[in-house]
């Protein structure tokens, strides 16, 4: 399997700056796919200030690791305050809300399993 055609334009054994690697963009969300397998994804977000993601629900676990920047994410009706440097796990099911209190950037990572 030829890995670098399912990446999104970071090559195998390349370092680069994960905060650098998606970029703001005003009154937008912006991501960036940077792996896609059949087992799960990470994908880089962008959030412009007041911008968020409605409440929605995912059959699979994902993991937010907020690298900079203030978020308020809601997760089954409680809100939770992350801040860069902090990581919060979405669970399976549970509906979730996140809205960018400050502009932020996040990893998230969605593994599928059972």
């Amino acid at each position: 399997m030829n890995t670098a055609l399912n990446l999104k334009g970071l090559l195998p054994a390349q370092v680069k700056s994960t905060a650098e690697y998606v970029s703001y963009q005003d009154g937008a969300v912006v991501s960036r796919e940077i792996l896609k397998r059949p087992t799960g994804t990470v994908t880089l977000f962008a959030f412009a200030e007041g911008e968020g993601l409605s409440e929605h629900t995912a059959p699979f676990d994902a993991l937010v690791q907020v690298l900079e920047g203030h978020a308020e994410i809601t997760i089954s009706g409680q809100a939770h305050q992350v801040r860069g440097g902090e990581m919060i796990l979405l669970p399976a099911g549970q509906p979730h809300a996140l809205k960018a209190i400050t502009r932020f950037k996040m990893l998230l990572t969605m593994i599928r399993s059972a």
